[in-house]
């Protein structure tokens, strides 16, 4: 039997979980820096969030879905092997992450592990990013396009809601109060999804590292096209200044995320 390692579905979950921004498990760890949780605590949902968000990317990219032959400028993971290989790599990143949020080295207290991996659950899956991926593939055969109220309710759930969790899970482990990063993180996630609204239009393909125009091609309702390009930059500048006022009660402490917010808005890819 060949050692676990050289499967090439194993193979498939390290190639699709390299690169990329890495801004959730960032968020993760800064939270946890705010309320003072050791890095070798916070390493583990750091982990976590990641494993998820490259499941959903893996799954994100397959022909029954968004059909992407890109993914950060490489081929995505059903091109490189096979569309079984990507499912199963999806399917493995997407427990891993679980494992992690639950690890006994995560935290101490058996009923703070609880919480990070119901709440992950919850983030994710049918009350979340799943829900967004439903609402957003159903909105591509609907009569009528999207009003901006569905889209903002769309990305809540595929964008916003894992963006939450992670801005929140440094609080979650100190048992500490989550309002202000909630707050930051709803506002900055969905910032950030104008952000790759803009991108669709404006972005260089080979900076972006994938297919761009994809959305005005098939028609597709976003906040670009509701709100203009112009209308849709100002909107994201607002929304990332209600992020950093959120943060007020951290008061310099909290810079680094006035910072990653304000890249969010000025990101070319």
């Amino acid at each position: 039997m060949a050692p676990m390692g050289d499967l090439p579905v194993v193979q498939a979950m390290r190639y699709a979980s390299a690169g990329g921004k890495r801004l959730r498990a960032f968020l993760v760890l800064e939270s946890a820096r705010l309320h003072h949780i050791p890095e070798a605590q916070a390493i583990w949902p750091a982990t976590a969030i990641e494993a998820i968000h490259a499941y959903s990317l893996v799954h994100d990219d397959l022909p029954c879905m968004d059909d992407d032959d890109l993914r950060r400028g490489l081929p995505t993971v059903h091109v490189k092997w096979d569309e079984c290989t990507a499912v199963l790599a999806g399917d493995a990143l997407h427990t891993l992450g679980f494992e992690c949020a639950a690890h006994p080295e995560c935290h101490p207290d058996p009923s703070v592990r609880a919480e990070l991996t119901l709440t992950l659950a919850r983030a994710a899956g049918g009350q979340g990013m799943v829900l967004g991926q439903a609402l957003d593939i159903a909105a591509e055969t609907a009569a009528n396009p999207l009003t901006l109220d569905e889209i903002t309710r769309l990305q809540a759930g595929k964008t916003g809601a894992l963006f939450a969790w992670s801005a929140t899970a440094g609080a979650v482990m100190a048992m500490a109060d989550t309002a202000p990063l909630k707050r930051y993180a709803a506002d900055l996630g969905l910032a950030f999804q104008i952000a790759d609204d803009i991108l669709d239009i404006e972005g260089d393909a080979a900076k972006v590292g994938k297919a761009v125009g994809k959305d005005a091609d098939a028609g597709k309702a976003t906040f670009v096209s509701l709100l203009g390009l112009e209308g849709a930059k100002n909107r994201a500048r607002v929304l990332i200044e209600d992020a950093c006022d959120a943060l007020a009660p951290y008061g310099g402490d909290a810079e680094t995320l006035r910072d990653a917010a304000r890249f969010v808005i000025s990101r070319d890819s």
